[in-house]
């Protein structure tokens, strides 16, 4: 594993970067197909694309900032504009908001719309992974003497130890949501896709907390695990929402 795709005197491409543009194309296409499927205007899973993209960036490094304070006081420059800290919550959040304002700002705040941008997350989120994986970037488990268990000499985040490769663990389990989300996005109701998306998401990302590396902040819980939490508890919230209170014409096309 190397952070380095490719160097050439000062020109460096960092591996990293390059997955998370290919995980940008792939995911916007998924978008785009999804939005002709459901028979919404796929020139606006651009604009989506593009909000999702600057609120991530913006939300991922403000989460990273709250979640490492310290590593931000002693050196706010190099932790915001640092290649590490892409913290995915907060790049989750933060795109949501965006992406929220520009749907209301088209006219286009439809459960359908909603629903459609949930498999194109899952297809991002694989591939930020595989960058992860890739480039060693610190984003792996604790030490394991499990057959599977990888060290990262080489990585952004060197480690000479076996450790759990949770990135890889986060791939299959995409793979997974990806699947679900594809079989029953036709048999559920507007709305309810996208809770069954927080919901598996959250499962997802608070199990393989117990191997990673992060912190423990509270009642010893990661604060990605309390986040899972909040998460898991709005997509019951709305599956439960959206199976008892009837269509709302102004919520579908």
């Amino acid at each position: 594993m190397s952070p380095i795709l490719f160097e050439y005197g000062p020109i460096r491409i960092g591996v990293y970067g390059v997955m998370l543009a290919v995980g940008l194309l792939c995911a916007s296409w998924v978008l785009k197909r999804e939005f002709r499927r459901r028979g919404l205007d796929p020139t606006l899973s651009d604009r989506i694309a593009f909000a999702a993209v600057i609120g991530g960036i913006v939300g991922s490094k403000i989460f990273h900032v709250f979640e490492y304070p310290h590593a931000f006081v002693a050196d706010p420059f190099g932790t915001i504009f640092s290649s590490v800290g892409w913290a995915w919550y907060g790049g989750f959040l933060g795109g949501a908001v965006t992406v929220l304002f520009w749907l209301r700002r088209y006219n286009a705040l439809d459960w359908p719309a909603v629903d459609a941008i949930a498999p194109a997350l899952v297809v991002g989120y694989f591939f930020g992974r595989g960058g992860c994986e890739l480039s060693g970037d610190g984003c792996y488990g604790i030490p394991t003497d499990l057959p599977w268990g990888m060290a990262y000499p080489n990585g952004l985040v060197p480690t000479l130890d076996f450790v759990h490769p949770t990135p890889i663990y986060e791939m299959i389990q995409m793979v997974c949501i990806f699947g679900i989300l594809l079989a029953l996005r036709d048999r559920l109701r507007p709305g309810r896709v996208f809770g069954l998306y927080l919901v598996l998401m959250a499962v997802a990302r608070f199990f393989v907390e117990f191997v990673r590396l992060t912190p423990e902040v509270f009642m010893g819980l990661t604060v990605h695990q309390w986040v899972s939490i909040g998460l898991a508890i709005t997509g019951v919230y709305l599956i439960h929402l959206r199976r008892r209170r009837p269509q709302n014409p102004e919520m579908k096309r």
